[in-house]
Formats: C-alpha cells, sequence, structure tokens
C-alpha cells in the first residue's frame, strides 16, 4: 500500500510569500502538531473517539462477512436507505471499487448492484423503485438514531413496496440499544448490525454503515480494513515524514489560517473517486464548521470543501480558480497506476488536432491534465497539493479514507474545536419534527410558525 503526498505547490518558493508556506513557518509550527495528535490519541484512549478502532475490529468484520456470504446469490440489487454518513460512505466505497455511477457493469446474483435512496424526493424514490424487483432486492435501512426523518419516511414505501414477506428482506444497521429502527427490527426479525456509539455518521465509512453494504455487493472488506489499519499505524507516529495524515493536517491549517484560504478544492482526477469527494465534503464541512472553539470561544470557524472532477471541471470552474479570488487551496486525489489505461487506436486521419493522441491512452492525458492543471495554478500563484494513490484497490482506497479522517480529527485539534458533533445540523431536523407534527416537537413547531409570521411582515 502505497500513497504519496506532494506538497511542494503549497510552498512559499512555488506560489509566492503571500500565498505559500515558508520552511520556518512549518517548522515553527510542528510542536502545534505534535500537540494535536498527543491530545486527540487521548480522546481515543479515553473511549471519546471510536473511527481508529474500526479496522481492527475483527469480530464485526467477520460477522458481516458471513451474513454476505449466507445470503450471497439471493438478490441482484442492494437498496441502501439512510442519508450523510449513513449513505456517502458507502457510495465512496461503490463507486471506488465497482466503477463510477451511473456507467456500472450489469447487475445479477453475482454482482449485485446498489441502489441509494439519500434522500426524501419522491422523484428519486419512485425511479428506483420502478428500476428494481422486489423479489430480487435486499434493503439495508440505516439510521444510528433510529428516527432520522427523511430515511424513515424513504424506508416505510419501500417496505411496503417488498410486499407481505418484507422482513426476509431487510437488514437493519443502527446503534446497539437506542431507537426505534432497533426497536422495529427486534419486532419484525429483521438481521441488524450495530455502529459504535462513539463513532459518528461521517466516521462511519468502517463499520457496518459502509461495509455492509460493501461486503453484500463483493467488496473484499477484509483488504479494506488492512489498508485502513495500515494506515492508522501510521497516523499515531511523531514523525511528520511518515505521519501523512498529520502532516497534510498541519499544512492545510496553516495555509487556511495564515495565508486565508477559506475555501479547500477536493479535486480527484477519477470518476472511481468521485462518490469519495462527495463523502469528503460532508467529513470536513460538518466537522470543521463550528461557532465556538472547546473553550467556549465564539470563532466561526471553517474551511468551506468544494467537490470538483478532473478534467470534467476544468472547463467548468478552472477559469474562476485561476483568475477569481485567490482564496482556495486545491488538493489534487490521483491514481498512478489505473487499472486500465484506456488506449487511444493508432489510426490517423491527417488532422493534427486527432492525430497527436494516436497511440496513446486516456491515462496518459488525464495525468497531463492534472499535471498541467497544477502547473497553471501554481503561475497564479494558487497554492495547491496532491495526494497519489498508488492504484485504486480494496487496500489502498481503505487506507486513502482513514488517512483523510483522520486528518479532520488533527486539525480539528489544530483549531481547538470538536470535530465530533454537529449542533449547527439540530435545529433544521427539530424544525422539521415540527412541522410534520411529531410528538414532543409542538415548541418547534410553534417557533417555526412565528419565524413565518416574520417573513409575511416583512413581505408586508
Amino acid at each position: 500500500m502505497k500513497i504519496q503526498f506532494d506538497e511542494i505547490n503549497l510552498r512559499a518558493a512555488m506560489v509566492g510569500d503571500a500565498h505559500g508556506l515558508k520552511s520556518s513557518e512549518i517548522k515553527n509550527e510542528q510542536g502545534a502538531a505534535l500537540n494535536a495528535l498527543a491530545g486527540f490519541r487521548k480522546l481515543v484512549e479515553e473511549g471519546c473517539y471510536g473511527f481508529p478502532h474500526l479496522p481492527f475490529q475483527t469480530a464485526a468484520i467477520e460477522e458481516i462477512g458471513q451474513y454476505a456470504a449466507k445470503v450471497r446469490g439471493s438478490f441482484d440489487t442492494v437498496c441502501l436507505v439512510g442519508i450523510g454518513g449513513s449513505a456517502l460512505g458507502a457510495w465512496a466505497l461503490d463507486c471506488a471499487l465497482h466503477g463510477p455511477h451511473p456507467v456500472q457493469r450489469a447487475c445479477g446474483p453475482k454482482h449485485p448492484r446498489l441502489v441509494i435512496l439519500d434522500n426524501a424526493d419522491p422523484a428519486l424514490t419512485m425511479a428506483a423503485l420502478e428500476s428494481m424487483n422486489p423479489k430480487k432486492t435486499l434493503v439495508v435501512v440505516i439510521a444510528k438514531s433510529g428516527a432520522t426523518a427523511e430515511t424513515v419516511g424513504v424506508f416505510l414505501m419501500v417496505r411496503e413496496w417488498l410486499g407481505p414477506k418484507a422482513a426476509k428482506r431487510i437488514v437493519a444497521v443502527t446503534s446497539e440499544d437506542v431507537g426505534d429502527l432497533k426497536a422495529l427490527a427486534t419486532r419484525e426479525s429483521y438481521p441488524t448490525f450495530h455502529i459504535p456509539k462513539n463513532v459518528g455518521g461521517r466516521f462511519s465509512v468502517l463499520s457496518a454503515a459502509g461495509l455492509l453494504p460493501a461486503a453484500l455487493t463483493g467488496v473484499n472488506i477484509q483488504k479494506l480494513c488492512k489498508g485502513a489499519a495500515g494506515m492508522t499505524h501510521l497516523a499515531w507516529q511523531p514523525d511528520l515524514a511518515q505521519n501523512l495524515a498529520l502532516r497534510s493536517a498541519l499544512l492545510h491549517y496553516l495555509i487556511w489560517t495564515r495565508k486565508n484560504k477559506p475555501i479547500q478544492v477536493a479535486f480527484p482526477y477519477s470518476n472511481r473517486l468521485w462518490g469519495a469527494a462527495f463523502w469528503f465534503r460532508q467529513l470536513w464541512a460538518e466537522s470543521l464548521g463550528k461557532a465556538k472553539t472547546r473553550k467556549g470561544e465564539t470563532v466561526h470557524a471553517g474551511q468551506t470543501p468544494v467537490a470538483a472532477l478532473g478534467a470534467t471541471d476544468q472547463h467548468s470552474q478552472v477559469q474562476l480558480y485561476m483568475e477569481g479570488p485567490n482564496d482556495k487551496v486545491h488538493t489534487f486525489w490521483t491514481i498512478a497506476r489505473p487499472a486500465d489505461p484506456g488506449r487511444i487506436p493508432r489510426t490517423k486521419l491527417g488532422l493534427e488536432g486527432f492525430d497527436y493522441l494516436a497511440g496513446q491512452s486516456l491515462a496518459k492525458l488525464l495525468d497531463a491534465e492534472q499535471r498541467a492543471t497544477a502547473a497553471a495554478l501554481t503561475s497564479y500563484h494558487r497554492p495547491n497539493c496532491t495526494f497519489i494513490l498508488d492504484r485504486l484497490d480494496e487496500e489502498h482506497l481503505g487506507a486513502f479514507l482513514q488517512l483523510l479522517e483522520f486528518q479532520t480529527a488533527f486539525l480539528g485539534e489544530l483549531l481547538n474545536v470538536n470535530a465530533f458533533d454537529q449542533e449547527g445540523v439540530e435545529l433544521s431536523k427539530k424544525f422539521t419534527c415540527g412541522l410534520m407534527r411529531r410528538k414532543g416537537f409542538e415548541a418547534y413547531g410553534e417557533e417555526f410558525q412565528r419565524y413565518e409570521a416574520k417573513r409575511a411582515a416583512t413581505r408586508g
């Protein structure tokens, strides 16, 4: 397993003192990085946060693998019902290892497809139901709280669509001892897998939330966790040359806070990593966008993550990145050895705009596009860096996702914010429950009505 981090274009020597980092600036903050490492490790050892332990939970991994083997061949589609961290991790894994959505191989009992219902949009839900056969579909419903409104609403429709023997084609992933989904799963005898209490949704990709859908669609989850375990070992090392998660966290922290780059562009040059870019967007935004520090100081911290796809978004976003506000850091994700280079035919047509590409490959072209974009951004004093995966398989993907989770946790420590709560999300959830007349949320319904009255008065 080999992942590299190319930081050169974050340096002042490449993009100028106003936008890049001097060696002295990095050296002066290495102590802060080591304190972040020690602080986070202490919290993990105290049991506060559990994602670093997930790759080592062999009993849970084996149980998931055994269940997947037991039911294999009885379905051609896995329908995942979940939202946020209960869906994005599974999408990242599926997109990377089975091929970019929506262009994937034909489904069947040996190669079931994954359909993800991650929004309470009737258009999405009805189109998905029309595309599946209820007798050949296994439904995985995921909600740690057990009562996420969007997930519950969609699941009730899917459950009815399955027919009178629905319970035989449903498996649940939720908390072990709380929540209405757990209660329903117990009542209706669904096979059930659990998300540890100290693992939040956006950090749950290597829990049952991500591993179960992956195993059911044929991913080798043992190799996935092996790669993540190797990266976890490196992430605890105090040597910043070895510890890519800590080093990248420190450099992103300095570029963000010292060079005023409040936007990070996650820029995969691979359609297979496109799902991971959306998974990362939630991870970064929800973990680091915080109103207060751990000491209660108001800071309104946050770096806005943007997902861009290379080379597609060279033709839609790079104009802004080159000539617009210099308020971004660009992080490229590349694959050194793609599985298939995509050979371009050698036939020449007597046209220079075509013939220079004859006999080359799409992989070489995409690599040239990425390196050219990095060079162009650098020439305009736009800081950028690159993660390079030697290849894209289970081990490398598991390691890379674990690296990004550690990077996020370390950056939270550098900012002195709690990267593992999400108070800003909760109010809209409570308003929703109030609007839908859920018992116990009447006060939020009333507060929303006051908001509506204020809108009407302002409009008038």
